[in-house]
């Protein structure tokens, strides 16, 4: 029986309220070949989210203890003693099992994976049509306070500014177009 081929990577990023997360469960629903790579976080979970599916909940002490460690690929202080990372253990499990890892992680954390490991990665940035746009799509999701909506769209004019670090830029203007555009970008990329 011979070995098999550790799998490949692709990150996906985007500011906050782009459209990331349903784009990647889609695909991830349409690739049988793709793994999530659970990120941790050291916020408490929102309702409906599970530890272990979700994110790996961590508190702000045991996130430090495993950055003192190096137990992360990448990780990021996103907003104060707001932490979110990307397990080494989790990573290298999946690719050793020949599946290929997704993430759904911050534009520094997508850089940083682009990093370390190169032509293994497929990075790809989904936009909003607009910062109004954006600001609505947070406000209807309901989620976030005022004042986390309007930290949150600072922040995405910052994280906008990452896009051209990416391998593939997907504006989520309409989400048929993006999840066909996710899907051939992706498959082209695992296949070749």
């Amino acid at each position: 029986m011979g070995k098999l081929k550790k799998g490949k990577l692709i990150v996906f990023s985007a500011p906050s309220g782009a459209g990331k997360t349903t784009l990647v469960k889609y695909l991830m629903g349409k690739i049988p070949a793709l793994s999530f790579s659970v990120s941790a976080a050291s916020r408490n979970a929102r309702k409906g989210e599970v530890n272990g599916k979700d994110y790996h909940f961590l508190t702000v002490d045991e996130f430090r203890k495993n950055i003192n460690q190096d137990a992360f690929v990448e990780w990021e202080e996103v907003y104060k003693d707001h932490f979110y990372g990307t397990l080494s253990s989790e990573v290298e499990r999946i690719r050793n099992q020949g599946q290929h890892v997704v993430f759904d992680v911050d534009v520094k954390g997508g850089v940083n994976i682009k990093k370390i490991f190169g032509e293994d990665v497929l990075a790809v940035f989904i936009e909003p049509p607009s910062i109004d746009a954006l600001k609505l799509r947070l406000e209807n999701r309901a989620t976030d306070s005022k004042k986390d909506i309007q930290t949150r769209i600072e922040k995405a004019k910052e994280e906008l500014d990452f896009a051209p670090f990416f391998d593939v830029i997907i504006v989520n203007d309409d989400l048929d177009i993006a999840k066909k555009e996710v899907f051939e970008k992706v498959s082209e990329f695992i296949d070749g």
